[in-house]
Protein backbone atom coordinates (compact mmCIF):
# COMPACT_ATOMS: atom_id res chain seq x y z
CA UNK A 1 0.00 0.00 0.00
CA UNK A 2 2.86 2.44 1.16
CA UNK A 3 4.79 1.25 -2.21
CA UNK A 4 1.68 2.19 -4.00
CA UNK A 5 1.38 5.46 -2.68
CA UNK A 6 4.95 6.71 -3.19
CA UNK A 7 4.90 5.66 -6.62
CA UNK A 8 1.60 7.83 -7.77
CA UNK A 9 3.08 10.80 -5.81
CA UNK A 10 6.50 10.20 -7.72
CA UNK A 11 4.78 9.46 -11.28
CA UNK A 12 4.50 13.29 -12.96
CA UNK A 13 2.28 13.99 -15.91
CA UNK A 14 3.69 14.07 -19.00
CA UNK A 15 2.00 17.08 -20.92
CA UNK A 16 2.09 17.71 -24.72
CA UNK A 17 4.11 20.98 -25.38
CA UNK A 18 0.45 22.59 -26.46
CA UNK A 19 -0.94 21.58 -23.04
CA UNK A 20 2.45 23.30 -21.71
CA UNK A 21 1.58 26.49 -23.49
CA UNK A 22 -1.53 26.37 -22.14
CA UNK A 23 -0.71 26.25 -18.48
CA UNK A 24 2.30 28.95 -19.07
CA UNK A 25 -0.22 30.82 -20.74
CA UNK A 26 -2.61 30.79 -17.64
CA UNK A 27 0.12 31.17 -15.39
CA UNK A 28 0.95 34.58 -17.49
CA UNK A 29 -2.68 35.60 -17.62
CA UNK A 30 -2.80 35.66 -13.56
CA UNK A 31 -0.32 37.85 -12.95
CA UNK A 32 2.74 40.22 -15.08
CA UNK A 33 5.73 37.49 -15.70
CA UNK A 34 9.08 38.10 -17.09
CA UNK A 35 10.83 35.65 -19.31
CA UNK A 36 12.98 34.42 -16.35
CA UNK A 37 9.95 33.43 -14.25
CA UNK A 38 8.28 31.93 -16.72
CA UNK A 39 11.66 29.32 -17.51
CA UNK A 40 11.89 29.00 -13.81
CA UNK A 41 8.26 27.51 -13.86
CA UNK A 42 8.95 25.75 -17.18
CA UNK A 43 12.08 24.01 -15.06
CA UNK A 44 9.91 23.17 -12.54
CA UNK A 45 7.70 21.46 -14.66
CA UNK A 46 10.80 19.64 -16.09
CA UNK A 47 10.28 21.01 -19.54
CA UNK A 48 13.19 20.58 -22.53
CA UNK A 49 14.95 23.08 -23.49
CA UNK A 50 13.83 23.09 -27.09
CA UNK A 51 9.92 23.21 -26.05
CA UNK A 52 11.03 25.92 -22.97
CA UNK A 53 12.49 28.15 -25.93
CA UNK A 54 9.40 27.30 -28.34
CA UNK A 55 6.70 28.23 -25.38
CA UNK A 56 8.15 31.40 -24.29
CA UNK A 57 8.90 32.35 -28.04
CA UNK A 58 5.21 32.00 -28.66
CA UNK A 59 4.47 34.00 -25.14
CA UNK A 60 6.46 36.77 -25.95
CA UNK A 61 4.58 36.59 -29.86
CA UNK A 62 0.88 36.80 -27.94
CA UNK A 63 2.13 39.39 -25.83
CA UNK A 64 1.49 37.01 -22.32
CA UNK A 65 4.93 38.05 -21.76
CA UNK A 66 6.20 41.71 -22.12
CA UNK A 67 8.92 42.25 -20.11
CA UNK A 68 8.41 46.77 -20.37
CA UNK A 69 4.90 46.29 -19.11
CA UNK A 70 6.39 43.82 -16.24
CA UNK A 71 9.06 46.25 -15.76
CA UNK A 72 6.79 48.91 -14.91
CA UNK A 73 3.96 47.21 -12.69
CA UNK A 74 7.14 45.69 -11.15
CA UNK A 75 8.33 48.69 -9.74
CA UNK A 76 4.68 50.61 -9.17
CA UNK A 77 3.75 47.35 -6.90
CA UNK A 78 7.37 47.41 -4.66
CA UNK A 79 6.86 50.83 -4.29
CA UNK A 80 3.72 51.76 -3.39
CA UNK A 81 3.00 48.54 -1.50
CA UNK A 82 6.49 47.56 -0.28
CA UNK A 83 7.98 50.88 0.46
CA UNK A 84 10.84 49.95 -1.58
CA UNK A 85 13.71 52.41 -2.30
CA UNK A 86 14.78 52.69 -6.00
CA UNK A 87 18.34 50.62 -5.38
CA UNK A 88 16.41 47.75 -3.79
CA UNK A 89 13.95 47.64 -6.91
CA UNK A 90 16.80 48.30 -9.59
CA UNK A 91 18.88 45.40 -7.56
CA UNK A 92 15.30 42.84 -8.07
CA UNK A 93 15.03 43.50 -11.16
CA UNK A 94 18.91 43.05 -12.35
CA UNK A 95 18.63 40.08 -10.57
CA UNK A 96 15.66 38.92 -13.29
CA UNK A 97 18.02 39.53 -15.86
CA UNK A 98 15.98 42.48 -16.85
CA UNK A 99 18.17 45.15 -19.35
CA UNK A 100 19.26 48.31 -17.49
CA UNK A 101 17.29 50.67 -20.27
CA UNK A 102 14.17 48.73 -19.24
CA UNK A 103 14.50 48.94 -15.52
CA UNK A 104 15.57 52.84 -15.88
CA UNK A 105 12.82 53.73 -18.17
CA UNK A 106 10.38 52.34 -15.09
CA UNK A 107 12.03 53.95 -12.02
CA UNK A 108 11.76 57.61 -13.71
CA UNK A 109 7.66 56.64 -13.57
CA UNK A 110 8.11 56.86 -9.46
CA UNK A 111 6.97 61.06 -9.27
CA UNK A 112 9.44 62.24 -6.73
CA UNK A 113 7.62 64.31 -4.85
CA UNK A 114 5.23 61.07 -4.05
CA UNK A 115 9.03 59.42 -3.64
CA UNK A 116 10.42 61.79 -1.23
CA UNK A 117 6.96 62.11 1.02
CA UNK A 118 6.85 58.24 1.06
CA UNK A 119 10.01 58.01 2.55
CA UNK A 120 9.44 60.78 5.40
CA UNK A 121 6.18 58.85 6.48
CA UNK A 122 7.93 55.61 6.61
CA UNK A 123 11.04 57.70 8.50
CA UNK A 124 8.24 59.26 11.00
CA UNK A 125 6.49 55.48 11.84
CA UNK A 126 10.01 54.55 12.21
CA UNK A 127 10.52 57.31 14.38
CA UNK A 128 8.08 56.42 16.80
CA UNK A 129 9.56 52.99 18.68
CA UNK A 130 12.74 53.95 17.93
CA UNK A 131 15.39 54.35 20.94
CA UNK A 132 18.05 56.30 21.26
CA UNK A 133 19.96 59.12 23.48
CA UNK A 134 21.45 61.55 21.46
CA UNK A 135 20.38 63.35 17.93
CA UNK A 136 23.53 61.71 15.59
CA UNK A 137 22.46 58.58 16.79
CA UNK A 138 18.77 58.74 16.20
CA UNK A 139 19.70 60.11 12.40
CA UNK A 140 22.24 57.47 12.04
CA UNK A 141 19.79 54.64 12.78
CA UNK A 142 17.08 55.71 10.73
CA UNK A 143 19.55 56.50 7.55
CA UNK A 144 20.55 52.99 7.67
CA UNK A 145 16.98 51.83 7.81
CA UNK A 146 16.50 54.40 4.82
CA UNK A 147 19.23 52.24 2.97
CA UNK A 148 18.16 49.18 3.31
CA UNK A 149 14.89 49.61 1.71
CA UNK A 150 16.95 51.03 -0.73
CA UNK A 151 16.76 54.50 -1.22
CA UNK A 152 19.57 56.95 -2.53
CA UNK A 153 21.45 58.90 0.29
CA UNK A 154 20.71 62.45 -1.17
CA UNK A 155 17.39 61.45 -1.05
CA UNK A 156 17.36 60.40 2.67
CA UNK A 157 19.73 63.32 3.43
CA UNK A 158 16.98 65.62 2.39
CA UNK A 159 14.01 63.99 3.66
CA UNK A 160 15.57 63.74 7.51
CA UNK A 161 16.91 67.54 6.95
CA UNK A 162 12.69 68.16 6.60
CA UNK A 163 11.87 65.41 9.70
Amino acid sequence: MWVDILIRKNMKKEYSQEELLHKAASYCSISEHCISEVEDKLNAWCVSCDDKTAIIKRLIEEDFINEKRFCNYFVKDKFRFNKWGKIKISYALKQKGLSNELITNALNTIDDGEYEEMLGAILKTKLIGLKYEYEFEKQGKLFRFAQGRGFENNVIDLVLRTI
